[in-house]
């Protein structure tokens, strides 16, 4: 199954009645069959901050973004702790020495000049080390 028939699986148990959109008192039905409960004002409140063309309802493709984006927000915070796991304390960046160490921790003996090497093949700006956008780029 494609991620996007995932999408629209997950969607309909939304969709209740079956037009392509979910209202709040549909958002309101599931979350209650859910085994929760969740008020007329902040059914209202939640559909108005997914709705994107402000038409008063979700359709599969804000449902689709929202999701997208909290994927993208969960993988920029995964990123993020990779990155602090070989940055040169609290640094902001990856040296060839926080590399080394790194690497040491995970088995793999690599000498500063080998280091500098892979460094060298992602560092965009040339300044010897690796910024948190450099390591995204590189991790993409």
């Amino acid at each position: 199954m494609s991620k996007w028939q995932q999408y629209e699986r997950v969607f309909s148990h939304f969709d209740e009645n079956g037009d392509g959109r979910i209202s709040p008192s549909e958002l309101q039905q599931c979350v209650r069959k859910m085994g929760g409960e969740l008020s007329a004002m902040d059914a209202e409140t939640t559909i108005k901050f997914l709705d994107l063309d402000e038409d008063g309802s979700v359709k599969l493709e804000d449902f689709v973004k929202f999701v997208e984006g909290g994927e993208e927000e969960e993988r920029e915070k995964d990123l993020k702790e990779a990155f602090k796991m070989y940055e040169m304390e609290e640094s902001c960046c990856i040296t060839a020495k926080s590399l080394k160490r790194m690497l040491s921790r995970l088995g793999e003996s690599k000498t500063i000049d080998e280091c500098r090497i892979m460094i060298s093949h992602f560092d965009l700006n040339g300044d010897g080390v690796l910024s948190f956008d450099e390591f995204k780029v590189m991790m993409l």
